[in-house]
């Protein structure tokens, strides 16, 4: 059943026809990621639907009451000024809703002011619970846990966050207020993996309809079950995940390709026989060929637009480079290092490794557990560690990091790669145009690129120079899915050495011949991302458990043996007992919620004081209820 649709959307900018004629619709329970080139006009599709952006034509309609939550990948975008955990709405009722029950209370037996107190309580009570109000706090907890993001306090001031912290509180918001669609712009961009697992998970049994916008390949085979693609102003679905899409894209390329060829043989065909015709002097017959092969061309144009332009995606091979030495020469060696700040505690410890050459290890972890330092360290660009780094001494090294700087930001991207490279005019012009910069976009200067093209511009210089050991820093950052899949390519390709951090699951997956996982306060090589994520997964349960042998030994001399008996036996009384409470308090919430609808009925057929002290009393003993249920459940959890 549909809840929104989108119906026949055009806008342009400028000359540009930035969509055209766009229609879909989202129905209840759709998974649907939302795919293109940097600049095809997904993010302005989002904001025509949320209503900051008219089209030129078409409507946008939200069936019934639909409620539709959006997040934005800008947090410009998003107002948070005087904004806390708890929504200002939800803050006000809560307080309208404790002065009602002081007052209530001060009124004692007087029915004539009881009974309008009682009536405003009755609907701000029920407005309160159906905004969740009674469990909010609990959930806020548990999504902000998931993300990443503890300690924050409900009237926390979130002007004073950073704007990864930003984009994860307002994505908590969004999840905890559940709307009907949940619209997300790149919700993965400042995530680590554990974080971005959650969400995944989350996202796969929400109960309502999710509409994302995504590059992580992985994150859309979790979630999805549509995949849109918008190219060139017009969109096309797809049933399923990501590995759906591209089977599916596939085989409509074969088939529309094939369908073009004939198109074009029979056009051929055509326009001969139009020229035999006006030879023969045949002028009828002239007039109607003319028309045919005016219909054909007309079609044919059509359906070759249908086919990927490619006019900004990034389309290149690397030249494999002659390198003398042992493919197992080994290029760097790290041997028990370990890294903190002043007296903090360490980053990581006792981490060793070896680089051979033409190796690929790729350094996978959580935020801020030392990988882009680590990555500085190996560069020699930073000090203060214990342990040794070696490096061979003929090694040229290039690196890429997550923002790229550039000495002279007034060149254009043509000056900078003539200055990094021995290529001619036309050689650089080429291989320009492979990164996505095509004709004037060769001649933009360096300040006015975004994220993403100056990474490209950046890479494509890197490239020619053909270090023996390529260090890169979140290399996919700011590239779409089809620049990834080319970048995927040439590293591939490249016969040189590479160490990477990267969160970009499929790009790992591809590429990595080992990862370097972080885990625990330290680092060790896998063969594949999968091992470590396992590993990373059975370290986490096992954590707890070793915590608490730790303690055990400190406060008592008993055996083992004895002392875990005791303590599990306990474990399991406490745990008896808090499930005994918890189905005792349900049962009770039960009696008195339906004590309140009894007396609620009440209220319109002369009700006395009796039955609205009553009420009043019921409502607080619930909400104490509540309370120490949703700690008995939270330690129950745990």
């Amino acid at each position: 059943m549909p809840i929104l649709s989108v119906d026949n959307i055009s806008l342009h900018y400028g000359e540009r026809r930035l969509l055209d004629g766009v229609s879909f619709m989202v129905n209840e329970g759709d998974k649907i990621a939302f795919i293109g080139n940097n600049g095809a006009g997904k993010s302005t599709l989002f904001k025509i639907i949320k209503g900051t952006i008219k089209p030129d034509e078409g409507k946008i309609i939200r069936h019934g009451n639909t409620i539709v939550g959006f997040l934005s990948q800008n947090m410009d975008e998003q107002d948070l000024s005087g904004s806390t955990l708890k929504p200002q709405k939800l803050i006000d009722i809560e307080e309208r809703k404790t002065a009602l029950e002081y007052e209530i209370a001060a009124a004692g037996e007087d029915e004539a002011k009881l009974k309008p107190l009682m009536d405003e309580y009755s609907r701000v009570t029920a407005e309160y619970e159906a905004m969740g109000g009674y469990d909010y706090d609990h959930r806020m907890a548990d999504a902000l846990a998931g993300l990443g993001l503890t300690g924050l306090s409900e009237r926390t001031d979130l002007t004073t966050l950073s704007g990864g912290e930003k984009m994860r509180v307002c994505l908590a918001q969004l999840i905890v207020a559940h709307p009907d669609i949940l619209m997300l712009d790149e919700p993965t961009n400042h995530l680590d993996i554990e974080a971005i697992e959650w969400l995944e998970d989350f996202l796969s049994s929400y109960g309502g309809a999710v509409f994302v916008i995504s590059h992580d390949r992985h994150f859309i085979d979790k979630v999805a079950n549509r995949v849109i693609e918008l190219q060139d102003g017009s969109i096309r679905c797809y049933k399923g995940n990501y590995d759906d899409y591209k089977v599916q894209k596939e085989e409509f390329l074969k088939t529309q390709e094939a369908y073009i060829a004939n198109l074009s043989a029979e056009l051929e065909h055509q326009m001969d026989v139009k020229q035999t015709m006006l030879s023969h002097r045949n002028i009828s017959g002239y007039h109607q060929r003319e028309k045919m092969v005016d219909k054909l061309e007309e079609v044919l144009a059509r359906e070759k637009a249908k086919l990927p332009s490619g006019a900004t995606s990034m389309s290149f091979t690397v030249v494999p480079e002659e390198r003398s030495g042992a493919e197992d020469k080994i290029l760097l060696q790290v041997k028990d290092v370990s890294k903190n700040y002043d007296d903090d505690p360490f980053l990581f410890e006792h981490v060793s490794f070896e680089l051979k050459a033409n190796q690929k290890i790729f350094l996978a972890g959580p935020n801020g557990c030392g990988k882009s330092t680590l990555l500085t360290m190996l560069m020699g660009r930073q000090g203060g560690f214990d342990g040794s780094v070696f490096i061979a001494s003929s090694a040229s090294v290039g690196y890429m990091e997550q923002f790229v700087p550039f000495e002279d930001e007034s060149l254009s991207c043509f000056d900078e790669l003539i200055s990094r490279s021995d290529l001619t005019n036309t050689e650089a012009r080429s291989m320009l145009a492979r990164f996505g910069f095509r004709g004037e976009d060769a001649l933009k200067t360096i300040n006015v690129l975004s994220g993403g093209e100056r990474s490209r511009l950046y890479l494509c210089c890197l490239l020619q120079e053909k270090p023996d050991i390529l260090f890169l820093d979140e290399p996919t950052n700011h590239l779409d899915i089809d620049s990834r899949e080319v970048l995927e390519d040439a590293l591939t390709a490249y016969n040189g050495a590479i160490i990477c951090v990267s969160h970009d699951r499929f790009f790992i997956d591809k590429c990595a011949d080992q990862i370097l996982g972080f885990n625990n306060g330290t680092a060790k090589l896998y063969d594949k991302y999968s091992y470590y994520r396992k590993d990373v997964a059975k370290n986490t349960v096992a954590a707890p458990i070793k915590e608490e042998k730790k303690e055990e030994e400190k406060v008592s001399r008993e055996t083992e043996a004895k002392k875990e008996s005791r303590n599990k036996a306990a474990d399991r009384k406490e745990a008896a007992k808090r499930r005994a409470r918890i189905s005792a308090i349900e049962k009770e919430i039960e009696v008195l919620e339906g004590e309140q609808k009894e007396l609620e009925a009440t209220f319109t057929s002369g009700a006395g004081a009796e039955e609205y002290n009553k009420y009043a009393a019921n409502a607080e003993k619930i909400e104490s209820l509540y309370t120490e249920y949703m700690l008995l459940t939270e330690e129950e959890d745990s």
